[in-house]
């Protein structure tokens, strides 16, 4: 066979590939749309940050006026009292009860959220947990001051005998040990916040569960694992990030709740070693019921306690965003 009778044509060339200034110019060109989505969503982000330090700066300066002529010390002070002359004012009362109020609804909340929304996903059949989602969804829309009515009616006077259990096995360590009267402590005030945020903890997890990987939890019976193995291999290191932000969003409400504590604790401006003794005070609290009533120079002192709830957020956020990303990659998440 002659060579020279082979098809010796060769392959057409390749078209020059398009800069990435051709691809940016074609795109735009042709999708006038993205450019409008990019600069509403800069816009938006923009104007986030616009709004937040607008808002830190005016806590700030009212905060200042405030605390300028405060005569005690405004961090470690036990009295508040804006009509004295001089004022004195102080927040570790409100700063205590904040703090602990919002450490016993978490410690009550998160572990009952995770296993409810585990629950729904991974062991109800769907015709039980359709029901049980549709119940705590109505949870999470039921107006705080509700949620208030029903804790000083309902959950107070039922709160006697747990208070008494508690103080008769653990009274010997000081935190549990009760006096008598009213149970409108710190520990009731934990109590219903916990049933607050508990449907926002578990509507969010329930969703990042629902996300899970399905190979992952196929390959894990496929090897032999049980349902809680796969659960616990699986799906909680997937969604751990999302139970972190789910929680706090849960803590963002218990930190600022207003109504619900107010109607329910019997607020004064002493700190007690037991979560049963009735009084202490919030943040939030204490702004509701004087902010009405009080001068202007008492409104500026009462935006100086609102400067400091405003940081221990921002805390509380950053630390919780850092947690996030430190576990990123060990979530599941990018598998």
């Amino acid at each position: 066979m002659d060579i020279s009778t082979q098809n010796t044509e060769a392959p057409p060339p390749t078209p020059p590939r398009p800069t990435a200034v051709h691809k940016r110019t074609a795109r735009g060109a042709a999708r006038p749309g993205d450019r409008v989505f990019l600069g509403l969503s800069r816009g938006s982000g923009i104007l986030l940050l616009v709004i937040m330090a607008a808002i830190a700066v005016f806590l700030t300066y009212r905060a200042a006026l405030a605390i300028s002529k405060d005569d005690a010390n405004f961090l470690t002070a036990f009295e508040w009292n804006t009509n004295l002359e001089p004022p004195t004012f102080g927040i570790a009362v409100l700063a205590f009860g904040t703090v602990v109020s919002a450490i016993i609804a978490m410690a009550l909340a998160v572990p009952v959220a995770v296993g409810i929304a585990l629950f729904i996903t991974h062991y109800a059949p769907r015709k039980l947990g359709g029901p049980i989602a549709y119940v705590i969804d109505l949870l999470a829309a039921v107006p705080s001051i509700v949620y208030g009515l029903w804790g000083a009616i309902v959950l107070v006077p039922h709160m006697t005998g747990l208070f008494g259990w508690l103080d008769h096995y653990f009274g010997w360590t000081g935190i549990f040990e009760w006096q008598g009267g009213a149970p409108r402590s710190m520990l009731t005030v934990g109590i219903l916040l916990a049933i607050m945020i508990l449907p926002i903890i578990t509507n969010v997890s329930r969703e990042v569960f629902r996300q899970a990987p399905q190979m992952h939890q196929e390959a894990a019976l496929a090897l032999g694992a049980t349902r809680w193995e796969v659960i616990r291999m699986s799906v909680l290191p997937f969604g751990r990030s999302g139970v972190i932000s789910a929680s706090m969003l849960g803590l963002g409400r218990a930190l600022g709740e207003t109504m619900a504590v107010a109607t329910v604790l019997s607020p004064t401006f002493d700190i007690s070693a037991s979560l049963l003794d009735p009084g202490g005070g919030t943040f939030a609290q204490n702004i509701a019921s004087k902010f009405n009533e009080a001068t202007t120079f008492g409104q500026d002192a009462l935006i100086a306690s609102g400067l400091v709830l405003f940081v221990i957020t921002l805390l509380v956020n950053g630390a919780a965003r850092m947690i996030i990303n430190r576990r990123k990659e060990y979530s599941g998440a990018n598998a």
